[in-house]
Order: C-alpha cells, then structure tokens, then sequence
C-alpha cells in the first residue's frame, strides 16, 4: 500500500466539504480524481498535504501519518504541483528550483555540490536548462509551470500531488507537464479536469460528488456515459479513438449527443 486515507472529514467554515472519504491507492500508480467543480477534488489533495486541516480520519503514506507529521518530514515524502504558481517577487529559474531542496536543510544551511547535481537534473527533465538564470517573472504560463515542476522533482519525492497543473495550458505545455510526470515512475494523485487525460494517463479513478467517493475503479470502469452525466450534468457518448484507440468523449447540453 502507498497512500491510504481512511474516513476522512472536512468542514469549510459552515460548510461540509468531504464526507467520509476512504481510499487506497498503490506502489507507483497514477490515481486520478474526477467531478465536477466543487465537488471536493481539490479539498481533498489540501487536506493530504496538509494545507488544510480535517476533522477527522487518517492518512498515512507508506507508514507516514500526514496528518500528524511535521511538515518538514511530509516534504521529504511528497511534493505538489498546482494550477496557480505567481509570484509577487522575482527569483531565477534556478533559484526557485532550488527551493525544492528546502526540506532537507537545516536552519540557514546552504546549497552543496550533490543538491547542485539534483537541480541541474531536474532542469534537464524538464526541458529548462538553457533558462537557469532567467527571471521567473518573465516567463510563459507554461513555462512557468515547468519550473514548479523542476522543483517539485528536487524533492526527490516518493509521491507525487498535482491539483489541475494543466487547466491554463496550451495543448504543448498540457502535455509536456502529463508526460513528464508519468515518466517519473513515481506514485501520483491527481485532480483532473479533462476526462480524456484521465482515461489515458491514469491507472485508477475516484470519482467525486458532493464531497463524497460515487465510484472507483480503472479508467474503462469509471468512465461511462451515465456517469460523466450523474458528475457534469451533460449527455455524453463516449467513443474509440481512431489513433490512439483510447477514450474519447462527446458532450451536449441537450438530452441528444449531436456528432459533428
């Protein structure tokens, strides 16, 4: 077992975000969440890295408690990627992939030759080494997205969290970011908007509504034509990809799914 979360409970000031949430996930999967918005996808990967409290339940990653771990140790274990990464000052490329360090340092101790060779590395990954001493500022949403992704790999994190890193993407960038975590070969959680993303690149699905698991299973299992309606709201076909012969999604607001 990698990540298990067991009944897990989140309140936003009035509200009840999730309720009762049990998963398990295993050694080296790709897991994606799927709803709506609002369905609590995003609630959920806060509350594993601990940016959000819960009110109850457990999450352990491979033997670690995340809930009552001291951030420092949870870092070392896990790193994130999300879809909104701005800053209000300006660093290099270089200087914010060396961040990804952090968790391993004591109070005021600096970079040596091995975290050198770590962020050099994860520059290369990612496509990013002719931009090491370019201000972070200048760069692209895209590019900028890379560069949290060279930081979250200097982690050298077991696990993987990325919270929609894609949404704001071109399709270059989207599927920049998609392959390079999937060649990682690390265990990753993943909150995913687009449906045909989820069906190629996961292992597995959970599927969110109203804060709670509707269902589970592998992408063929999960992704049906009444469930895409029960989450979105949407009449869908779900068809064959001539290419890839992966899963492909038509969607209409109207009862009937009209194929232009």
């Amino acid at each position: 077992m990698e990540l298990e979360i067991d009944q897990l409970n989140v309140t936003l000031g009035q509200k009840k975000i999730l309720t009762d949430i049990s998963l398990q996930t295993q050694k080296g999967q790709f897991v994606g969440l799927i709803g709506a918005n609002g369905s609590g996808k995003s609630t959920l990967l806060k509350t594993v890295y601990k940016a959000l409290k819960p009110d109850s339940g457990t999450i352990v990653l491979n033997g670690l408690d995340l809930v009552s771990s001291h951030e420092k140790q949870v870092a070392q274990n896990l790193s994130v990627v999300s879809q909104f990464n701005e800053l209000s000052f300006d660093l290099t490329v270089e200087q914010i992939v060396f961040m990804g360090r952090t968790p391993y340092k004591g109070f005021l101790e600096g970079e040596n030759r091995e975290d050198e060779q770590i962020v050099t590395k994860a520059l290369e990954k990612t496509g990013l080494s002719s931009y090491r001493h370019r201000s972070f500022l200048s760069l692209s949403g895209g590019e900028k997205q890379r560069v949290v992704m060279a930081r979250a790999i200097t982690q050298q994190p077991n696990y993987l969290i990325l919270d929609e890193p894609t949404n704001h993407l071109d399709i270059r960038y989207h599927l920049e970011i998609l392959e390079t975590v999937k060649e990682l070969g690390i265990g990753i959680l993943a909150a995913l908007h687009d449906l045909e993303d989820a069906a190629y690149y996961c292992d597995y699905l959970f599927a969110l509504k109203e804060g709670q698991i509707v269902a589970q299973g592998t992408p063929e299992e999960v992704l049906t034509s009444s469930l895409v309606t029960e989450l979105y709201g949407v009449a869908c076909q779900i068809y064959r990809h001539p290419i890839t012969n992966g899963l492909g999604f038509y969607y209409s607001r109207n009862e009937e799914i009209v194929n232009e």
